[in-house]
Parts: C-alpha cells; structure tokens; sequence
C-alpha cells in the first residue's frame, strides 16, 4: 500500500514512522552562516607598500615601486596556514593605503604600477589559487576608506569601490568570506591634496545598497563588519569572547547615533551576544599573531607562542565562534621563521588535545531520549547532521558516561545542533569520586561548540553532565579529551 504525503505527514507527526523532531527555537543560523561555524579558524593576511614602510597604517603616499616581494611564494604561505589547523584565508586585497593587491580598472594605484612580477602581477589570484590547491577557503577584505583615492568622500568614489567589490566578486571563485572593518575616514594623501575627510559612516556607503552586491554574486560570502550582518565582530582584538556569548544577536544603537549602519552600534555587547536574540550573528575573534598586524622586523620576539594561541582557541572557537589571526608576510614575500614555527606548534597542540574523543569507549545514557532516531549514541557518531534529543516539555536532562576503567579528562567540547537554534543554558559536569558526585566543570553558552576546560584534570571511571534549556535540548556531538 502507497501513502499520499499528507499521509505520511500525518503519520509521521504521530510518531508512527518515527519521532519528529524538536520545533526550531529562536534565531536560526543560514547555510552560509552553518558553513562559516564549521570553518572555526583562519587567518587575515595583511601585505602591501604598507610593510614596506614598517608601519601599521598606510598614508596612502607610498611609491608602487616599493612594493617588490622578490621571494613572495603563496604556497608556501598557505601551508604554515595549513600547518596551523587553520581551514580558511581572509586576504586584505585593499587597506586603508588604497594599494589593490590585484591589477584593477579603477585606479592606478594597484599592483601593476609595482615591481612585482614585472608589472603582471595578480597577488590576489596567486593567494586563491594556492587556496584552493591546499583545500582552504578564500575570502576578501577591501577596504571602504581609501587614503590614496582622490574621490574620497564622494558619491563617485563609492561606486568606485563598489566596482572593486564586484571584481572581487567575478575572477576569484567562491569566497566564504567578505570582510569589511570600522575604520572610516581621516587624515590620507587623497590623490596629492594631503587633507583630512570626513564621512558620516552611517550613510555614505549606503550598505543595504552595497551589500546587495555581495548577495547577488557571492550569496555564499558571509559578511563581516563591526557587528556584521553575518558574523559580527567580538569588540576587542585580543582573541577572543566573553565566557557566556550567544550566537543570537539584537543590534542596540550607541547613545545618539543612527540605526542606519550597523558598525556604528553599541559594541558593549558584541563579547557576549544576546540571548534570544533577534539575528543569527555570531562572533568572529581577531587577533595579530604578534602585536601589529602588518609585519615590523623588531616585533621578532613578540610572536604568541602555541600555549598562548591554544589557550585562545578555547576561548573564541570554544565559546561558539571563530577564531581569525592576522598573519603578516615579511617584506620578502614569506613568513617569517618564527611565525611558521608558533603556526605549527598551535596545530599540533590543538590536533593531539582532541585527535582521539574517549567518549567513544564509554557507556552513554540519559535521563530522556526522543526516541530512537535521536539516541544518545548519536553524541560520538562524530556526525554533525545527527544529534540527540530529548522529549517536548523536557528541558533538563542528564547525560551519564560511565567507563570500564578511570580515564583522564581535562576538557569536555559539546555541539549543539544548531539549525534548530541555541537553546542550551546551562552545563554542569561532574565527576564520581570517592562515592560522591562533584562539580568539576560548568558552562552557560553551547552553540556551535562550547570547551569546557575542567577545574582540575579528572581520573574518573563516572561522569555525568547536567544541562538546562528553556525548551527541549538538542546535542549533537560530546567528546571527552585529555590533554
């Protein structure tokens, strides 16, 4: 016998063909934005005239001629990344300086007026190619301020700009990323009128109308600005987010300023999100992995050591967003030794804590299962599409974990399944010793991904995690690591 699909609908509703699964709660998460979750770490490259000069910030008077990377390898750039754990690029194609990095109709100011080679240059195309051959993502940063633009300040410069982001857009393939900052107007060379511009930020560059643009031909590209559309920014550039930080996000205006654009908002919130919040817009943590962004030959001995970078890791990516690190190539071209040395020491920490997941030797069970298509087997399936459950009306669970012999455990990482919402609130880990239950680890915020490193490291046969959610819980992956 056939069933109609109003039928089979209805069956399934019942429970008949099978468990429906829990109702979506709040905010919900696009596909781009589920696709920039699983990326979780990568890395801003800052490179023009502006290194040459050993400065932070480009006036945008540099000679092209300066820029001449006579060793410049983007493959052997895109390994350290690689080395790094790091699954993705955000390439600056333009800073502040106005330097394009690719060889653009809408201004002279690019790489072709450069030494480099020869005048034929596309330094953008060699960054994504290498990109794509290693299997990592590529995205841009082009700057909205221009300090070399004689236009600047005009309707005519930002259809300027537009038209590099739709370069951008149009030779370079898919780009996860479109990535734009807050720093707008001031001092700048300006085409030789060395003059200071001002910019109301909150209109000039009509966003809805720019990143109309970005929709139409990258719809995969998240957007990134000061709270973003897509990914919003975490308010500070140390690395990472507050210990609770929602992925939901409700936009409050500063004192006396426009909603019209929303870089321009109060960043007191943007560590920690807004629980039930209206958007989707979770945090991306940047930070230098030495102190400036652009490469600065006496920042030799300030570069973060593994230690330091993992311990951001737990805090940006194990708080629910990602983790960015600005990565600067030297004036040759390349990465220094250092730099490539702490990008390899941070892979091979991150990849040996949590290479093998001793939750899938244990026994799994909770206090409430929705049913047998959401078991709690789904926890170490090590399969994001696939996650436990529990019943509707049940809001708080247990999850017990038990061994045949003690285990050493120093960090717990927990996933929800985020395409039904962030509904967890509340984690409490404890562990079975000496014949009593105790707390040895909490967390408010999952997400994406929520680390919890334990109080103390754990040698335990029983442990057992105590959650709470405003509505029924969903979980798709749990693991247990030691160090």
């Amino acid at each position: 016998m056939k069933l109609s699909f109003l039928s089979f609908l209805i069956l399934f509703s019942m429970g008949v063909l099978g468990q429906a699964p829990p109702k979506p709660y709040g905010a919900l998460p696009s596909e781009r934005q589920i696709k920039w979750h699983d990326t979780e770490l990568y890395g801003l490259i800052h490179f023009t005239p502006t290194t040459f000069e050993n400065k932070e910030w480009g006036y945008g008077d540099a000679d092209p001629a300066s820029f001449n990377p006579t060793a410049f390898d983007a493959d052997k750039i895109v390994a350290a990344f690689k080395a790094g754990g790091l699954k993705g690029m955000v390439l600056v194609a333009k800073h502040h300086d106005g330097f394009a990095l690719w060889p653009t109709k809408t201004t002279d100011y690019n790489i072709s007026r450069s030494p480099f080679r020869n005048g034929k240059g596309d330094m953008v195309k060699e960054f994504e190619q290498a990109c794509r051959k290693a299997g990592l993502k590529f995205g841009v940063y082009c700057s909205p301020w221009d300090r070399n633009h004689p236009d600047y300040g005009t309707y005519e410069y930002v259809q300027q700009y537009r038209e590099q982001l739709r370069e951008l857009y149009t030779n370079y393939g898919e780009l996860f990323m479109s990535w734009h900052d807050g720093a707008n107007g001031g001092d700048g060379f300006y085409g030789g009128a060395r003059t200071t511009r001002k910019i109301n930020r909150n209109t000039y560059y009509a966003w809805d109308t720019t990143w109309q643009l970005t929709r139409k031909l990258q719809p995969m590209a998240n957007i990134f600005s000061d709270i973003g559309w897509d990914v919003r920014w975490v308010g500070n550039e140390n690395g990472f987010a507050g210990e609770t930080s929602w992925s939901t996000f409700t936009p409050v205006p500063a004192k006396g300023e426009s909603t019209a654009f929303p870089g321009n908002l109060d960043q007191e919130q943007n560590p920690f999100g807004t629980r039930n919040g209206e958007n989707w817009v979770p945090a991306e943590c940047d930070v230098p992995l030495r102190k400036g962004w652009f490469w600065h030959p006496e920042q030799k001995d300030q570069v973060k050591s593994p230690e330091q970078l993992f311990e951001l890791y737990l805090k940006s990516v194990g708080r629910g967003g990602a983790l960015d690190l600005g990565i600067a190539p030297t004036t040759k071209g390349l990465l220094a030794e250092e730099d490539i040395a702490s990008l390899k020491g941070f892979g091979e920490l991150v990849q040996k804590t949590f290479k093998d997941n001793l939750l899938q030797k244990a026994v799994i069970n909770a206090s409430n299962t929705r049913g047998k298509d959401y078991r709690t087997q789904m926890l170490s399936d090590e399969d994001k599409l696939t996650y436990w459950a529990t019943t509707d009306g049940t809001n708080n669970a247990i999850i017990n974990i038990e061994w045949n012999e003690p285990e050493t455990i120093d960090f717990i990482r927990l996933r929800e399944y985020i395409q039904l919402g962030q509904r967890i609130e509340k984690v409490t880990v404890e562990s079975f010793e000496s014949g009593n239950w105790i707390t040895v680890g909490e967390a408010t915020s999952v997400g994406a991904c929520r680390i919890i490193a334990l109080y103390k490291t754990v040698n335990s046969r029983k442990l057992r995690l105590k959650i709470d959610a405003p509505t029924s819980i969903t979980l798709a992956e749990l693991g247990c690591y030691k160090k």
